[in-house]
């Protein structure tokens, strides 16, 4: 993983994918990316390193509570970025592959000015 950008968005797979299947595993992180298997595999064992995902004997990920919180965080910053970027007339697929690059750097204080603007407007 060459960054935290990818750190996240693993993470961020990861808790989709969760809502949406009983068991997830590396191969279902490869499938919904797209990425080589050997390069979903570095990734998600640093993520057991730093401590943000467990892995049982049957290959199932598991968020730990840092993993879901950092997760959830991430996703909530894509939610707003894409509804703010939709209000001011992006259409959502345009939308949505903008918020993918700008929730990585956008400022904490700038995020809660546009998360206070959704959820007033």
């Amino acid at each position: 993983m060459k960054s935290h950008e990818s750190e996240e968005m693993y993470l961020e797979t990861i808790l989709l994918l969760k809502r949406k299947l009983a068991n997830v595993r590396s191969i279902d992180v490869v499938e919904e990316l797209g990425y080589a298997k050997s390069s979903v595999s570095r990734a998600v064992n640093l993520l057991v390193r730093k401590g943000y995902i467990t892995i049982d004997g049957t290959g199932d990920i598991t968020l730990t509570p840092a993993g879901q919180a950092k997760a959830a965080g991430v996703y909530e910053r894509h939610q707003v970025i894409t509804k703010a970027l939709m209000a001011v007339g992006a259409d959502r697929a345009l939308a949505e592959s903008n918020a993918c690059r700008i929730e990585h750097v956008i400022s904490d204080d700038m995020f809660e000015i546009l998360k206070k603007y959704i959820e007033t407007n």
